[in-house]
């Protein structure tokens, strides 16, 4: 059992070694598999994916003082909790199904509201009291031209939902030609990565699947086989491909002169 398991443990490591040296072998296939999986990635993200632009709108949420319904509430800007939960509920507000088919309405737009909700991305910054509303669409006039129409039918929305409180437009959103995506760079590298990863795992394959005998080593240590003979390769000159010195084709034909006198 002992025999066994060391002849196990053995063959294994004769695999992993013989594994390697099939890896650097074909280091250039590899490579060149990367290279052309990354250019497919460049390709993709520079012709082929439809860009997309980001533009935004900041609003400042007045919570001094306010009442809702018959309750009133005061609230110091100091806060920042209360201010969080104000600029959360503004939000559900905003992608309401109501808010967004006034803003489609108004900025006349060819979207369903459930088409315009996933163009929207709206969150606290910094946990202050100022909301960011980012609208991601594949114009970047468009983009700009959605966020302002927002800023202008929110502000009525929350007057009339919330009383006694107001929004303010810290800074309306401008065009920007700058793409966020797709990003060249990234899709240019996870093609390389995807090449080398195919490549190495077809060649890894290719080496775990060969049966064939390179050398004495490979014997004596994946079996207990004594070598009783070798064959020596007469028309290879030179070292050979396991790191053997073996009879070249030159030394052969000397010996056949050497034999015909």
């Amino acid at each position: 059992m002992e025999t066994s398991n060391r002849n196990f443990k053995d063959y294994y490591v004769i695999d992993l070694a013989h594994i390697a040296k099939a890896i650097f072998q074909k280091a250039w296939a590899i490579i060149l598999a990367g290279v052309l999986t990354a250019s497919i990635g460049f390709s993709m993200a520079a012709f082929f994916i439809e860009p997309l632009y980001s533009s935004s709108v900041r609003l400042y949420v007045n919570n001094s003082s306010l009442s809702l319904g018959s309750a009133s509430l005061s609230i110091s800007s100091s806060e920042i909790s209360a201010a969080q939960s104000l600029v959360r509920t503004y939000i559900v507000i905003l992608k309401d199904q109501t808010t967004l088919e006034k803003v489609i309405e108004k900025a006349e737009l060819p979207y369903t509201h459930d088409e315009l909700y996933d163009m929207i991305d709206a969150y606290s910054v910094d946990d202050t009291e100022v909301m960011k509303v980012e609208i991601t669409s594949k114009d970047p006039y468009e983009a700009a031209k959605i966020a302002n129409c927002i800023a202008d039918v929110l502000q009525i929305r929350i007057a009339e939902i919330i009383k006694g409180t107001s929004m303010e437009v810290v800074g309306y959103a401008t065009p920007d030609v700058h793409k966020i995506s797709p990003s060249i760079t990234m899709y240019t590298a996870i093609g390389f990565v995807i090449g080398f990863m195919l490549a190495t795992i077809v060649i890894v394959l290719i080496a775990l699947s060969d049966k064939t005998i390179h050398d004495e080593d490979y014997l004596l240590k994946a079996g207990d086989y004594p070598i009783l003979a070798k064959v020596p390769d007469l028309y290879d000159d030179g070292v050979g491909k396991y790191g053997y010195k073996k009879y070249g084709y030159s030394s052969a034909k000397k010996i056949g002169k050497e034999n015909d006198k």
